[in-house]
């Protein structure tokens, strides 16, 4: 995570934690011309918007004061979604037996994408099992690991 993601997950954890919800996953990116920030959150029985409304209020005016990135960006709180990605080791550890799609660098047993039960999750080497055959793919093969609806 960069410097700011790393400062808005420690001040819109507490936030979320007041609200109910787990910060997921925190963004800062550029997508045509803007810089965006968003925070992720979810909880067992599902984020709405309600959820969504309430951290962002909380956290708006911290975010202000704090002020943690110096540039102007567009500030979104939204729901991790049924098709998250998975980035840390707690995330896969979650999901162990759940369905993935693992995308690849490069293609390996014919295809860059490959979608399966998650077996295990081991320092950034991901395993499957695919259509029965258990699949390994090393941490400097994967580009992204996302959980699939079944």
């Amino acid at each position: 995570m960069s410097k700011i993601t790393d400062k808005v997950w420690a001040l819109a954890e507490p936030v979320a934690k007041e609200n109910g919800c787990e910060v997921w996953d925190v963004e800062y990116v550029k997508e045509a011309g803007q810089n965006y920030l968003r925070v992720y959150i979810d909880r067992e029985e599902g984020v709405d918007l309600s959820q969504c409304e309430a951290v962002s209020r909380a956290l708006d005016p911290i975010l202000e004061e704090v002020d943690p990135i110096p540039d102007s960006y567009i500030f979104e709180v939204s729901s991790a979604g049924a098709e998250r990605a998975l980035k840390r080791p707690g995330d896969f550890q979650r999901f162990i037996g759940s369905l993935v799609e693992v995308r690849l660098y490069k293609s390996k047993f014919d295809s860059k994408v490959h979608i399966g039960r998650l077996l295990a999750y081991d320092d950034g080497a991901v395993e499957v099992d695919s259509k029965g055959e258990p699949l390994r793919f090393e941490k400097n093969e994967v580009a992204g690991v996302r959980l699939r609806m079944e």
